[in-house]
């Protein structure tokens, strides 16, 4: 058996979402989203969460590195990334900063 993977959905609009058109489509799938955000360059060390991560970039951009696998998923408005629970990763804030949506999914 495969063990899960963090995947990324780029945006497929022709116009960038706006933060209440990503609030609904967590609410499709009955995620509470809180609103996060950080300045360019800031960095998040290695670390992992007992549950699944989904985030919305809602402007800005963030690459998430999976020292596991070692892939760098770069993130720009309207992508999302699925990261499921116990999965390493770090992260790094792009050069306009970012702000996100993110919603957790206990499965």
């Amino acid at each position: 058996m495969r063990s899960p993977r963090a995947h990324v959905t780029p945006w497929e609009g022709t116009t960038l979402p706006t933060e209440e058109e990503l609030r609904a489509r967590f609410a499709r799938e009955g995620l509470n989203p809180y609103r996060w955000g950080n300045a360019p360059g800031d960095v998040y060390g290695v670390h992992a969460h007992p549950y699944h991560k989904v985030i919305y970039v809602v402007r800005g951009s963030i690459t998430f590195h999976l020292p596991e696998t070692g892939e760098d998923l770069t993130l720009r408005a309207g992508d999302r990334l699925d990261l499921p629970a116990g999965i390493r990763h770090a992260a790094t804030v792009g050069p306009d900063g970012v702000v996100c949506l993110e919603g957790h999914r206990r499965e």
